[in-house]
């Protein structure tokens, strides 16, 4: 199904966008080495503590992704079931908490650090498909740049850690970090946005390992989440909670309806 704002009446197309060829002037281009160097384990096979390399600590990548982009400025998305070949890419497994046809497949405009629109895909719970496009639709208003949105795949699942990775996205079927249960994520009812911008951090423990220099949150750049902002009043305005007012730990990037 397409929409705009959800289920909200059709708008007139904006202007049409240049595609010019390779990214704007001044674009910072992500390192040759992004996600390819797995980091590094002690005897007993735990990853030891890094510090976030010089080319990480002021991130504003715009990665390709799977979708061409827009050809309108104006926000737009579509919705609809999880198609068998989506399935296959993603990380279902039929072990997971939900059945295909509980999920949506959503696809989605949104703001680079390009400064240029471009169009993602997630997985998410049926339930909450238009509240979702809803939220994403605020975010692409105030320009909130994401650097990657795309479905994670059970390679990217099962590879070994590099601690770089950024993509903003929701349905992954996996265990909830050191927990003896499912991940809101495998319900396709959490949302994470820009993790290596907005952390997950417990006592020394940080993931993504190599964003350490982002849980100095007065430093302010672009792509953080901060209390009573954009991204986390849009989620509240949908019923969702926010990680980052956890009280045990820190969930800077993690949104969820049912605040776990």
């Amino acid at each position: 199904m397409s929409c705009r704002n959800a289920d909200l009446p059709e708008q007139n197309n904006g202007p049409v966008i240049p595609r010019p060829s390779g990214t704007l002037p001044g674009t910072p281009q992500p390192p040759v080495w992004l996600g390819t160097r797995p980091l590094q384990k002690d005897a007993q096979g735990t990853i030891l503590p890094v510090q976030t390399p010089l080319e990480l600590q002021n991130r504003r990548f715009s990665l390709p992704g799977p979708l061409p982009p827009p050809d309108s400025l104006e926000f737009s998305a579509t919705y609809g079931p999880v198609t068998e070949e989506i399935l296959a890419r993603s990380t279902y497994i039929p072990e997971c908490p939900v059945t295909p046809d509980e999920l949506s497949y959503l696809t989605q405009t949104y703001w680079g650090f390009d400064n240029r629109p471009h169009t993602g895909e997630m997985i998410v719970h049926a339930s909450v498909a238009t509240d979702v496009i809803q939220v994403f639709e605020q975010l692409y208003k105030a320009r909130f740049p994401l650097e990657e949105m795309r479905i994670i795949t059970k390679e990217d699942l099962e590879a070994e850690p590099t601690g770089d990775g950024n993509v903003t996205t929701c349905f992954v079927c996996r265990p909830a970090v050191g927990l003896n249960r499912w991940s809101e994520h495998a319900y396709g009812l959490a949302i994470d946005i820009n993790p290596f911008q907005n952390p997950y951090i417990r006592g020394d423990l940080v993931l993504p390992e190599l964003a350490r220099s982002y849980t100095n949150r007065e430093w302010i750049r672009p792509g953080m989440i901060f209390p009573d902002d954009i991204v986390v009043r849009s989620f509240r305005q949908i019923g969702w909670y926010w990680g980052g007012d956890w009280e045990s730990l820190l969930d800077i990037m993690h949104f969820s309806l049912r605040d776990r």
